[in-house]
């Protein structure tokens, strides 16, 4: 017979004794079982102990937590966490320096224990951290010179310590003085050879930055981006992740008025190309939080074109209608310029009327009221000028050419360019701010100071090429914008390495190309409307339904690596999630980094049984999305976030990777409790399949119409004399 299910079979250690093997009643408090292992070593004074996890984590076991308790967990007696706070409290004061050395070890690995670091910051332990750090250099001036490595580990401790205590949001980052500061910026510099000081010292800048708006102005005074481009120089990728996400922060936070100006410093320090030859084109791969941080890096520039995309223009303004004149001019030059004779005045305004309408503006009079239209404004403007002048060949023979054909075919530059500039913001989100979660970086956006107008300049020639192929006339306007929209977003989809690979990727995307695609997508997504084909469907959907399910939950046997749920992102720490081969029970438990393949069952410590799931919830329903500032419960995150519900109050949280792996998951567990599978995957596969396999069945009936109804029964024949007996 098999336990009850709050008897939890666990062993106790204790330093110097033989461990205790016992059995655990949850219902009881826990200060009671604490006295009942204290007993049975002869132990006083029980409420100065604690029980802790006796694997690598070290934390300690709390009312909230000890429903994590699993039947073989290994446990711990050891010192209460408020009295090892207060132990360490003193340790980390002793006058010797291999002492203080060892306390500032142990409590950098306490400190990632939520509960540890609540009794040391109620002992103003961050304080007591941060005089360390603003006074302690100076008393071990000399020490440094002598015994470098040690002060470089003591300090390297230090930080590491004030950085987990600080992740737990417990205490404000309001509360830090402009002399911890200063000693903070300082280490970016004096330890640029100590992997470890520089990485703490930059994550505790940009959680400055990022949690304060005070602590953003002093450091954004402390920090330049000067000090900041050579660690970008060097080998180290996650000292370079590091880098860019301080530079982001800064980016991130400066007031609107102080953004373009950094975005200059930027461009003068030359980051663009140092990010190109230093970390995109380095012979690594680039790993997720790097890809993360360019990602953010590539929003937060194109972010900068959102002023001018919300102006409009003044069709009183001289300067900006001087644009427009430039444009006339560069196209059309002084071949037609009127002489300043006497009459001329209605003669130039004839003449300009008309070259506005060959430029393709709608309105020929005043083409200024053509952008007075936000989004784009005055950024198509800007576009159709840097195209006129740094693209000018191609420029005047696009007007010149639409300018000599017939009204109908003619491709209007000016309207198209308006259209273009706002469908490339919208395909870059200009305005939007950077998501949590995504990597989606374009490394040919990283090739170029002026990359948005170059990509506007290949995409321009590219509708114009588009035009002529769909001999398209001014009514199919919207239709040419459809299949540019189409050949831009599958063009970045191979995330081109340059911007004269992405202009031949185009070249290949003709609108032939995409006619073709689009007919081979339409001939695998044809859904037969037909009574016969519906029955069919309805037959063979079970079928399709199971092998979906088979799909899945062979999916969750090979298993999942996901990322735990971290307030700072680039401190991965992974867990493995895996189905049992009998599809009985889930395998669980964490690692030290990423897998690559699978992770053996045997490996993973922790189990639940599929029987003892209650339910499967997700998004906002989600224990850990309900939590208090849970990854600030960013709209990305809400989308992959599931729990699996057991016991009274047993759960396990996911994050998923990606929205495949959050649809093979929850439609793998809804399967495993019965349930039906409802994601957009599902439905994806669903549809391809039964698709697939009606055209299989259908395939001797290939141009044959198949009618809506049955055919009629015929008569029953006069007579039967054709029958005969094959006896």
């Amino acid at each position: 017979m098999p336990p009850p299910a709050d008897i939890v079979k666990v062993a106790i250690e204790w330093p110097g004794a033989f461990p205790k093997l016992m059995e655990i009643d949850q219902k009881k408090p826990l200060s009671s079982i604490i006295k009942e292992v204290c007993d049975g070593w002869s132990l006083a004074n029980h409420d100065q102990f604690a029980l802790q996890h006796a694997d690598s984590s070290n934390f300690y076991i709390t009312e909230k937590n000890r429903n994590e308790i699993k039947n073989g967990a290994i446990l711990r007696l050891t010192t209460s966490p408020a009295q090892n706070a207060q132990q360490l409290h003193e340790r980390i004061q002793s006058s010797s320096m291999d002492a203080k050395l060892e306390a500032l070890k142990d409590l950098a690995n306490y400190s990632r224990d939520v509960t540890f670091a609540q009794e040391f910051i109620n002992l103003d332990g961050i304080s007591l951290l941060t005089q360390m750090v603003e006074s302690g250099t100076e008393r071990y001036q000399k020490l440094q010179k002598i015994m470098k490595p040690c002060f470089g580990d003591m300090l390297s401790f230090t930080l590491t310590a004030f950085v987990e205590l600080m992740d737990h949001g417990i205490v404000s980052w309001d509360t830090f003085s402009v002399a911890f500061i200063k000693k903070i910026a300082s280490y970016v510099n004096k330890f640029a050879s100590d992997i470890s000081i520089l990485q703490r010292s930059l994550a505790i800048l940009e959680s400055m930055v990022l949690n304060s708006h005070d602590l953003y102005q002093k450091v954004a005074q402390e920090i330049t981006i000067g000090q900041l481009i050579p660690h970008l120089q060097g080998t180290d990728q996650e000292i370079q992740t590091y880098t860019i996400a301080v530079i982001n922060a800064l980016f991130l936070k400066a007031p609107d008025d102080k953004r373009q100006e950094m975005a200059n410093i930027l461009a003068q320090k030359q980051l663009r190309s140092i990010i190109l030859t230093h970390v995109i084109r380095a012979q690594r791969a680039i790993n997720n939080e790097m890809a993360h941080q360019l990602y953010v890096l590539q929003v937060l520039t194109f972010n900068l074109l959102e002023d001018r995309m919300m102006t409009k223009m003044d069709p009183q303004d001289q300067a900006q209608r001087d644009i427009i004149f430039e444009l006339r001019r560069i196209a059309f030059d002084a071949e037609s310029e009127p002489n300043n004779s006497s009459g001329s005045i209605e003669k130039r305004k004839s003449m300009y009327t008309r070259d506005y309408k060959k430029l393709g503006f709608i309105n020929h009079v005043n083409p200024a009221m053509d952008f007075t239209q936000t989004p784009p404004g005055m950024l198509a403007l800007d576009n159709m000028l840097y195209f006129a002048k740094h693209h000018q060949d191609a420029y005047i023979r696009i007007v010149l050419e639409n300018s000599s054909r017939e009204d109908k075919h003619e491709c209007p530059f000016g309207r198209s360019s308006i259209e273009l500039t706002k469908m490339l913001c919208e395909i870059l989100k200009v305005g939007e701010l950077p998501s949590e979660t995504c990597n989606d970086f374009h490394p040919m956006f990283f090739t170029h100071d002026r990359s948005f107008e170059e990509f506007f300049c290949i995409c321009i020639q590219l509708l114009n090429k588009t035009w002529k192929e769909m001999r398209a006339t001014s009514e199919d306007f919207n239709k040419v914008m459809q299949v540019v929209k189409e050949q831009i977003m599958r063009a970045l989809t191979t995330k081109p390495s340059s911007l004269d690979q992405f202009k031949s990727k185009l070249q290949n995307l003709s609108y032939t190309e995409i006619l073709k695609i689009r007919q081979s997508e339409r001939m695998n997504q044809e859904d037969f409307q037909s009574r016969p084909i519906l029955e069919l469907k309805e037959k063979i959907q079970p079928e399709i339904l199971e092998l979906i399910k088979q799909q899945r939950l062979n999916r969750l046997v090979e298993g999942t690596c996901f990322r735990k749920l971290n307030s700072r992102r680039r401190q991965d720490k992974f867990w493995y999630c895996r189905l049992s081969p009998n599809h009985k029970v889930l395998h669980y438990g964490d690692l030290e980094e990423s897998p690559q393949g699978e992770v053996p069952h045997d490996s993973l410590q922790d189990k639940l049984p599929v029987a003892d799931i209650k339910a499967v919830v997700t998004g906002k329903d989600c224990p850990h999305m309900k939590e208090k500032g849970a990854l600030k419960q960013n709209k990305e995150v809400l989308e992959l976030a599931f729990s699996i519900l057991y016991d009274s109050s047993g759960q396990l949280n996911f994050i998923a990777p990606d929205k495949h792996e959050y649809c093979v998951w929850t439609d793998g567990l809804n399967a495993l409790l019965g349930k039906d599978m409802l994601s957009d995957l599902t439905r994806n596969d669903l549809d391809t399949l039964l698709s697939m396999e009606i055209k299989l069945r259908l395939l001797d009936l290939e141009n044959i119409q198949i009618p809506d109804a049955p055919p009629p029964i015929p008569k029953e024949p006069s007579n039967y004399d054709f029958v005969y007996d094959c006896n």
